[in-house]
């Protein structure tokens, strides 16, 4: 049995360590605690059977997942540019406006 940290196994399985955390808590993994340097780790003993196991158990993405997400990714680009351009229009209405001369009105004097 390997012992192996929480992020490396986090890391290595590309779950996160709050999920491994949990995990560890009920027991789906086997788990030690040691004292280092007057702070407790907590290592995963690794060994190959119960990986297996836990590979199955973990779900990985779909497809249908993956094109959500690329189709959300494409939307957002599409939104980052209409707003760059928007920005520019902005930038010469504000050079336009800083052009234009203003006209001063003058009062008649009060006799």
């Amino acid at each position: 049995m390997e012992r192996i940290t929480i992020k490396a196994y986090a890391v290595k399985h590309k779950l996160s360590m709050f999920n491994v955390m949990k995990m560890i808590k009920t027991g789906e993994v086997k788990s030690d605690v040691f004292n280092e340097k007057g702070r407790e780790v907590t290592y995963i003993l690794y060994d190959d059977e119960s990986e297996k196991k836990i590979e199955a158990q973990i779900v990985p993405l779909d497809e249908k997942e993956e094109d959500e997400m690329t189709e959300t990714l494409d939307a957002l680009s599409a939104l980052r540019a209409e707003v760059k351009a928007l920005r520019e229009e902005v930038d010469a209405l504000k050079k336009q406006l800083l052009e234009v001369p203003i006209k001063e009105k003058r009062c008649s004097p009060q006799t």
